[in-house]
């Protein structure tokens, strides 16, 4: 069997690429499976680390609007449909699945045109340009939300997101040990694999507070961007790391099924995957949702979960570094009330999504 997956850009949509592909591995392990992404995006770290080749081609998202910028961006999605092809006639896969990013246009794209079968993988209730085009030519669209249904007019197979199988069996106590956390709580943060400057310096000021109390054990994923220059702020403000083991600031957390696992409560975005992990593991939240996203779609996955009470929602207008302070103290203060959040968001979860993925494209290989 020959697999090849396409998607990147953000976590959000390689994460799911490498949870397929290890669920394949896991069942036919002599299985050949490739990816197709950047050299410049989260995939050229996690794609490799997680053990798969990586072809990269130069793509750039389209905007929707007309300028130079964006018709540079399209000649290059162009040139990158005849360079997937080259790639597609040396591999000659039997399948590929794009997991969404604008990489995983082209790709798909050229392996329509060589009659290649092709699924693709929307993880957002709303759907992003790249699979709204595709969802036109490919074999087989699966959704994440049945609600996403409205936005095609062809049939489509509702299969949640899939999560690291890593996560669904991790050990809170073994976790715990691993990261050497002690009796203190852990809080967890991270604002996507790019780093949100207004999340980043809402957890600054949030550092700031906490520091002095030797309280709490932090680990914090700052981004791409956000590890260039949080360090330097927040000695700025006072704050050394050098001097503060219980603050752990890294670019990505790599290790999020142990850091998760081990969590007492978690602050971050509400992208969909990361929405899934929190559902499966059961974690309490305070989500921050992006407002920099199509049709605002983090917030309304961020108030499915404050609905179901497995979360607390903060608008990013109104977040501040001392508001998170005081929530996460009421929280961590009050033990039945994270048990209650914890139920609440086991509730929400889907656990079988890599096996519902499995199933609706298993035909497309035996035909």
């Amino acid at each position: 069997m020959k697999l090849l997956l396409s998607g990147g850009g953000t976590a959000g949509h390689i994460n799911p690429a490498i949870a397929i592909a290890d669920f394949f591995k896991a069942r036919h392990p002599d299985a050949d499976i490739r990816f197709v992404g950047t050299d410049y995006g989260i995939e050229s770290k996690l794609v490799p680390k997680a053990g798969y080749r990586l072809y990269t081609l130069e793509v750039y998202g389209l905007r929707r609007k007309l300028d130079l910028k964006n018709i540079r961006s399209a000649v290059k999605a162009y040139e990158a449909i005849g360079k997937s092809k080259e790639i597609l006639r040396e591999f000659a896969p039997d399948l590929v699945i794009g997991t969404g990013g604008y990489i995983s246009g082209p790709v798909v794209w050229a392996a329509c045109d060589l009659k290649i079968p092709t699924a693709i993988h929307e993880q957002n209730a709303f759907p992003g340009l790249t699979t709204k085009y595709l969802a036109r030519r490919a074999d087989r669209l699966m959704i994440s939300f049945d609600t996403s249904r409205k936005y095609f007019r062809r049939e489509a197979v509702l299969v949640g997101n899939p999560i690291h199988e890593k996560m669904l069996f991790s050990d809170r106590e073994a976790a715990r040990e691993k990261l050497h956390v002690g009796d203190k709580p852990l809080l967890v943060t991270f604002g996507g694999s790019m780093g949100s400057r207004p999340f980043n310096e809402d957890i600054m000021a949030l550092m700031r507070l906490h520091a002095p109390t030797g309280a709490i054990r932090h680990i914090h994923a700052a981004g791409q961007f956000g590890i260039r220059w949080m360090p330097g702020d927040l000695k700025a403000m006072g704050v050394d790391l050098s001097a503060l083991p219980d603050i752990d600031l890294r670019e990505y957390i790599y290790d999020m099924d142990t850091a998760m696992a081990a969590a007492d409560l978690v602050i971050t975005r509400a992208g969909a995957i990361t929405l899934g992990e929190i559902a499966v593991m059961g974690k309490p939240s305070i989500l921050i949702p992006s407002p920099n996203v199509t049709n605002n779609h983090q917030y309304y996955n961020a108030k499915a979960f404050a609905d179901a009470g497995a979360a607390l929602l903060i608008e990013e207008k109104d977040c501040t570094g001392a508001l998170l302070w005081k929530l996460m103290g009421e929280l961590l203060a009050d033990r039945s009330r994270l048990s209650a959040m914890s139920q609440a968001a086991h509730g929400l979860a889907i656990y079988d999504s890599a096996q519902r993925i499995y199933d609706a494209v298993l035909p497309l290989l035996h035909g």
